[in-house]
């Protein structure tokens, strides 16, 4: 009886040690989650980016905006004070998925109202894995006026990532309109179609060059001068001999672009937050949307500094490359390299960028595999039409519109009304579509319905590209999904053979991103799990082209989501239930 009494006791000590560690980790880990609270006050004020004065979009006074810093697990509340004084507004915070909190997700029309002139609104959400996210406007074009910025969240403290280096630093690739967000959308919305052309100039971090000779009418100095200060190249300093984790990002509103560091290999070990088995490369090609971290060694040699170059690629060059310096200490921050900068790589080789994308797989140390098969196949044919006399972008000949009662806010509701509840098209007419000619798509049509998916299904969106309105034109379209994170299966040429390409895939190591390029007359397959409740976008990330009907929206699991916070509303059927 005694051991008997004995043994019991062990086994309770027992369960009371491994209960405390148990109770002792999981405090830890909440003590470890902070809260990082930001307070921005949004509004226009006159810069000069790349010397040219204009009206931008600041946050607490700078473009970029501030930089979010955080750890895994945290919180992090941002409150937005709208002082644009004549604008509505609305933020994204691009690659954070949202999870119990879609109403964050910043997609005016989608998952809010926006905030109007005066008003503080108040986002909060979590950063539930570590590596490099963006954020920017989602209300009209207004991240073409300025407003954007980068997230960086680490690895918890004791937590290590599978590459090494000394520093962490950031850039943001950028290009630049001198036309107002107004201008450029009137010219897209009218019956006599005004294309917004190609940029002024290409940004490096918010700093370019523009060649105040080259307007038309010589602007006066100070409309447009080289000398001003705050168009000075941007710099990173580095030591020799050190290791950089460079966090490169693209916020462009059209370019997709390449990136050089001259004299200088990059190793590409970061996309959109999640760890690449590490490759080698000279320009790296990054699209609107994507972030990438690359690793770089100060190993040249110290006695002068390095041109930082990108330059316009897929589209006919018509803007001159983005400069800056990467700065070897001592050397005088400021000292132009000797050298003339780097030319960049062709821009309309569409090989080398095809083959980066291939080229990008899972670290073998973090592969999440895919499920092996999917539940459902949407394919989505990227194409341009004239719609009611309307220059527009399509998808299965249908270009999308936004109500002005938002999608979560309606469903959660009950509100079918506001939107078409007609179900959308899920393929295109595969074997008489010839995707290399100009079609006049006259059963081309605009909607706002949405696509319905069923709650943690597994989902597969081939992106078929095709030929333009122009003859003999297909142009690059990043793909952007909100509220998820999606598995790569696969890039290829021409048109996507729905029997035979799907041997092609990669089920093995596919990368997992939240942005991804279409390149011309091409292919690009994707797989996600629906498993996140709530109403999301899915875009391309060129603003002209969402802006004229080149996205979706998908719905799932709406009845699993929380209470919706009154902040979110006001505007469309939901007047007098919101803000008031």
């Amino acid at each position: 009886m005694a051991a008997g009494n004995l043994q019991c006791r062990g086994f309770m000590l027992k369960f009371l040690g491994l209960y405390l560690l148990t109770y002792l980790q999981y405090y830890s880990q909440i003590a470890e989650a902070r809260i990082r609270h930001y307070k921005w006050d949004v509004k226009y004020e006159y810069k000069s980016p790349d010397c040219y004065k204009k009206l931008v979009i600041t946050i607490n006074g700078r473009t970029p905006g501030p930089t979010i810093v955080a750890q895994q697990n945290d919180t992090i509340i941002v409150e937005v004070k709208n002082s644009l004084i004549t604008e509505n507004l609305a933020i994204h915070w691009h690659g954070i998925r949202q999870r119990e909190t879609p109403w964050s997700d910043g997609t005016e029309g989608v998952t809010q109202c926006p905030i109007l002139p005066g008003e503080t609104f108040k986002y909060q959400f979590k950063v539930d894995r570590p590596g490099t996210y963006l954020y920017h406007a989602h209300y009209g074009m207004q991240r073409t006026a300025g407003l954007y910025g980068l997230i960086r969240v680490s690895v918890p403290d004791g937590d290590s990532e599978p590459f090494a280096y000394d520093y962490d630093r950031s850039i943001i690739l950028n290009d630049w309109y001198h036309n107002s967000t107004y201008e450029q959308a009137t010219g897209l919305s009218s019956t006599n179609f005004v294309w917004v052309g190609e940029p002024q100039s290409l940004l490096i971090h918010g700093k370019g060059k523009f060649n105040c000779s080259s307007t038309v009418a010589s602007s006066p100095s100070w409309v447009c001068n080289e000398s001003n200060p705050e168009c000075s190249p941007y710099v990173i300093t580095v030591i020799p001999g050190k290791t950089y984790r460079l966090r490169i990002a693209s916020l462009t509103a059209l370019s997709a672009l390449s990136f050089e560091i001259e004299g200088h290999n990059m190793t590409v070990v970061e996309a959109d937050g999640h760890n690449v088995e590490p490759f080698v490369v000279k320009n790296l090609y990054i699209y609107s949307g994507e972030t990438y971290s690359v690793l770089i060694k100060a190993d040249q040699a110290p006695s002068r500094n390095y041109w930082m170059t990108t330059n316009v690629v897929s589209r006919i060059p018509k803007t001159s490359a983005g400069l800056a310096i990467l700065n070897y200490y001592p050397n005088h921050p400021r000292r132009s390299p000797p050298t003339v900068p780097p030319t960049g790589p062709i821009w309309n080789d569409t090989e080398p960028r095809l083959a980066q994308s291939q080229a990008i797989k899972s670290h073998q140390s973090y592969i999440h595999s895919p499920p092996p098969t999917s539940d459902r196949v949407i394919v989505f044919l990227n194409t341009q039409n004239t719609i009611d006399g309307y220059r527009r972008w399509s998808v299965n000949n249908v270009s999308f519109n936004l109500p002005h009662t938002p999608y979560l806010v309606a469903l959660k509701l009950n509100l079918h009304h506001v939107f078409e509840q007609t179900r959308p098209r899920t393929g295109y007419d595969f074997k008489n579509y010839d995707i290399y000619r100009k079609h006049n798509n006259s059963n081309a049509t605009s909607s706002n319905a949405i696509y319905r998916l069923h709650f943690n299904a597994t989902v597969d969106i081939i992106l078929q590209n095709a030929n333009t309105m122009n003859d003999n034109d297909s142009e690059t379209h990043p793909w952007h999904l909100h509220g998820h994170d999606f598995w790569v299966l696969g890039h290829g040429k021409g048109k996507f053979d729905i029997y035979k390409d799907p041997r092609q895939y990669n089920l093995v190591n596919p990368i997992m991103k939240n942005t991804v390029p279409l390149h011309p007359y091409g292919w690009t397959a994707l797989r996600f799990k629906a498993d996140n409740p709530g109403v999301w976008a899915f875009h391309c990330h060129i603003e002209s082209h969402f802006y004229m009907g080149m996205g979706v929206v998908f719905e799932e699991g709406i009845e699993r989501v929380g209470n919706l916070p009154s902040s979110i509303m006001g505007c469309g059927d939901t007047r007098g239930l919101g803000r008031p």
